[in-house]
């Protein structure tokens, strides 16, 4: 027996190293030569809008008023970069020639690696006329009904000649979050302990949090500020009565926010594993020393992107405080929009907000690959 598997081990090894080997590569691939040509005409398709579109848009920018030679360089640039979609187009193409001329010497393994990059290029073809198409649907958009969109969205003279003041404004709501931030992060984490403290003792605080945190989780934030802004000074209350109306609003939205972010605060402490707080208790910590110096630390550290996702809904919540008088950037763009008759300034505040909102957007999702790639790191 051992004899005869000694002669198959030795006729494998043979077979694998010898030099009659062979290859098999399967079955053969499918045609994309289909797949190559809708790419090319797709292309074909989208060049021609793009030139038709670009003509309308020089076109609608004369009649705005805007730099003719700026606008024409930009719009030249716009189409010489469409033409970049033709050369995975042709590259696709190619490919699929290459995969039929392999197919017909019966080289199946080089027809394979023709076919898989045909299609590749014929997939980013797709995709980026993709995203070309949805630039054009925009543009079109813009300059539909004879501009009527841009003329009241995007009034460049308008927003211009009152960036500026809009901008004064816009210090009040970056005023407001940053005071609110600050104290939603200690409110927050003082209601998540509430909801978290043991035994019978710790009952009606824990349903005290509990109340509090739904109900101002289920209550509009617009409405809490209203109710705060324009209720507290009708109550005379000394001190609380004289307050400015950003005032009432940082308070409003810490109230609001805090329940969200207690949320946050209490999900990260219970994710840390209970062996932890079994350790620390066994050491002669009290439970509060070790939330302090052993659960929060860590827990902080897990919670920060979603903490960073509520801090982005508060800055643009912030906007909500024209209701009560607040003359932020949104109140003082309807003041100069109602004026001319025109919404351009609350273009303005909209693109002020996404300009410091997507930074902080990417700086999230940059933290959470961070701590992606550290627990697959430790696994």
């Amino acid at each position: 027996m051992s004899s005869i598997n000694d002669g198959r081990g030795a006729g494998a090894t043979l077979g694998l190293l010898g030099g009659s080997r062979q290859w098999s590569a399967g079955t053969p691939p499918k045609d994309v030569t289909g797949w190559a040509i809708t790419a090319l005409g797709v292309t074909v398709f989208v060049l021609a809008s793009s030139w038709a579109t670009l003509k309308g848009v020089y076109s609608a920018a004369q009649a705005l008023k805007v730099d003719g030679p700026l606008a024409l360089g930009i719009l030249v640039i716009f189409g010489i970069a469409v033409l970049a979609l033709l050369w995975p187009a042709i590259q696709s193409l190619r490919r699929s020639q290459t995969a039929k001329a392999a197919l017909a010497t019966n080289n199946l393994v080089n027809a394979r690696v023709a076919t898989a990059a045909s299609r590749e290029f014929a997939y980013a073809t797709l995709g980026y006329a993709a995203v070309v198409v949805a630039l054009l649907m925009i543009a079109q958009f813009f300059i539909a009904n004879n501009l009527a969109v841009s003329r009241t969205f995007f009034q460049l003279p308008l927003i211009f000649s009152t960036f500026g003041l809009i901008l004064k404004a816009f210090w009040i709501n970056i005023y407001i979050f940053v005071i609110a931030e600050i104290l939603v992060l200690v409110w927050g984490l003082v209601v998540a302990i509430a909801r978290l403290i043991p035994g019978d003792a710790g009952r009606p605080v824990r349903v005290m949090a509990t109340v509090y945190t739904d109900a101002f989780r289920g209550m509009p934030a617009i409405i809490n500020i209203y109710l705060i802004g324009f209720g507290i000074p009708l109550t005379g209350l000394p001190i609380l009565k004289d307050l400015a109306p950003e005032s009432y609003a940082i308070l409003a939205l810490t109230l609001t926010y805090g329940a969200y972010v207690s949320e946050v605060y209490r999900s990260g402490i219970e994710s840390i594993h209970w062996s932890q707080v079994a350790a620390s208790r066994s050491l002669g910590l009290t439970y509060f020393q070790t939330l302090r110096y052993v659960i929060v630390p860590q827990a902080a550290r897990r919670i920060i992107p979603p903490l960073l996702n509520d801090f982005i809904a508060l800055q643009k919540d912030t906007a909500l405080v024209n209701v009560i008088g607040s003359v932020d950037s949104f109140n003082q763009a309807k003041i100069i929009a109602s004026n001319h008759f025109n919404l351009s300034p609350v273009t303005t505040v909209a693109i002020l907000f996404i300009a410091i909102t997507i930074p902080q957007a990417r700086f999230v999702d940059k933290m959470i690959e961070r701590d992606q790639r550290r627990m697959r790191g430790g696994s």
